[in-house]
């Protein structure tokens, strides 16, 4: 007998535009354009939404869909703790003002987009995928 392991991310998508999705993904991929985010709409129903990726800001995947409320803002500081050896650490900016600090070890400026590990230790991200051209600018720690 043959079995299918599915491997369950709770995520978060955040649109350019300020939308998000919060829900569970089952497909999403780097080399595809598309994935389904799994929410539960208002009455209870399991909704599958189309996401494509050339619409997003980033992908959050998260411990928890409920976030933290009371959590209070990063620092942004590129110059604080360092990463695992191997990694790069940067600062993205965001179009919309947002920056986050995380280390990669994928970043190339030819790709659609690339995995960055947050530094802040008491946050709800576990790894997020930014999405290049949402980049207004990035630093990289030299």
């Amino acid at each position: 007998m043959q079995s299918t392991f599915q491997i369950q991310n709770l995520v978060v998508a955040r649109y350019r535009d300020g939308k998000l999705i919060k829900g569970v993904t089952y497909d999403f991929s780097p080399q595809k354009k598309i994935f389904h985010v799994v929410s539960t709409d208002s009455e209870g129903k399991k909704v599958s939404t189309v996401v494509y990726l050339s619409e997003l800001k980033a992908v959050f995947f998260v411990k928890s869909l409920e976030g933290r409320k009371d959590h209070p803002p990063a620092i942004v500081d590129l110059n604080g703790k360092s990463g695992p050896i191997g990694s790069t650490k940067v600062k993205i900016t965001f179009y919309d003002g947002e920056v986050i600090i995380g280390t990669t070890q994928g970043y190339t400026l030819n790709r659609e987009g690339f995995f960055i590990v947050p530094v802040e230790e008491d946050t709800n991200n576990l790894r997020i995928y930014v999405i290049s051209k949402a980049m207004k600018n990035i630093e990289i720690q030299k």
